[in-house]
């Protein structure tokens, strides 16, 4: 299994448009030593010609054009992408099916419960219906029954349902319930390999937990350092428990959990620009290196 980062920030990216806080600032004017990103999504292939999309994230114009195997190279217009699954319906997560809407028809897997905010209060279904067919939707059912995509067909999906939240112009924000936001548990079937994804992820639970023991490597929700970070941080009032992000510090955040992972890749993504671990030169950076954690980054490769 191939697995490419394609961009590793939270929404708003990385520095964020309109942040001028300590770290978005440093970015600009060289005082900080970070990599700039993009928002996240990922890419993944069995075979490194055929690829499936995790997300569209806002940004997935610059994504593909800063990876050769998804630009067109076969016919005089085409594309690599198989097909696209939503673990959500947040809007740095399927923003960018608008931008690739010269390539309708495009298959999108996703729960019933995200299908239905992407026809309702973010009609991506019904708005690019005029392009070529637009979406066609492949339902993703919560009874951890495992699909695949004919393209990649060595790899082999599982949906489990996550506890985060609904994006704010849904009318599940702030009453979650399963099939709002999922993580995936990918397995190569020629080689084993297994990855367990979830870039929105606000509470851990014994199921998750065993999916994530199982998994070879985990690419997990690494927004938010601390709970009250945008308050910390004069950006904002909201928790990350309220926005449905577990932070990395505290009891029970993603550290203390993690501390039970020895065997597996550990890589955090979905990082927010607040969060220190961006800055290089940060004690929570170095903290995570002593304990084995990554920091995904765009354009980083990894292979199970």
């Amino acid at each position: 299994m191939y697995i490419r980062v394609l961009g590793s920030a939270a929404g708003g990216g990385f520095p964020q448009w309109n942040c001028n806080c300590r770290q978005c600032a440093g970015m600009r004017n060289g005082s900080l030593r970070a990599q700039r990103r993009t928002q996240s999504s990922i890419a993944l292939s069995d075979n490194g010609v055929d690829w499936v999309l995790c997300n569209a994230s806002p940004d997935i114009r610059a994504q593909l054009e800063s990876f050769a195997p998804l630009q067109p190279a076969r016919r005089l217009r085409d594309t690599a992408i198989a097909g696209v699954v939503l673990m959500d319906s947040q809007i740095d997560h399927c923003t960018g099916l608008l931008s690739l809407r010269e390539g309708c028809p495009h298959s999108v897997w996703c729960t019933e419960r995200v299908h239905e905010d992407l026809s309702s209060g973010f009609p991506l279904f019904t708005m690019l219906k005029h392009w070529n067919g637009g979406l066609q939707w492949q339902p993703v059912g919560l009874d951890r029954e495992p699909f695949s995509i004919a393209a990649c067909s060595h790899l082999q999906f599982r949906a489990i349902p996550l506890v985060s939240n609904a994006p704010p112009y849904s009318p599940n924000r702030g009453n979650p319930q399963p099939g709002d936001t999922i993580g995936l548990f990918i397995e190569d079937l020629r080689t084993g390999g297994s990855l367990f994804y979830a870039p929105g992820l606000g509470q851990i639970d014994a199921e998750v937990l065993s999916w994530m023991q199982r998994a070879d490597c985990l690419l997990l929700d690494g927004t938010l350092w601390r709970d009250d970070e945008m308050r910390v941080c004069e950006v904002g009032q909201s928790l990350g428990s309220e926005m449905g992000h577990l932070p990395q510090s505290g009891p029970g955040g993603m550290l203390e959990v993690l501390e039970g992972f020895s065997r597996q890749r550990k890589v955090l993504i979905h990082i927010n620009n607040t969060n220190p671990i961006l800055d290089e030169d940060s004690a929570e950076r170095a903290l995570l290196e002593r304990r084995g954690v990554e920091v995904a980054f765009d354009g980083m490769s990894i292979e199970l």
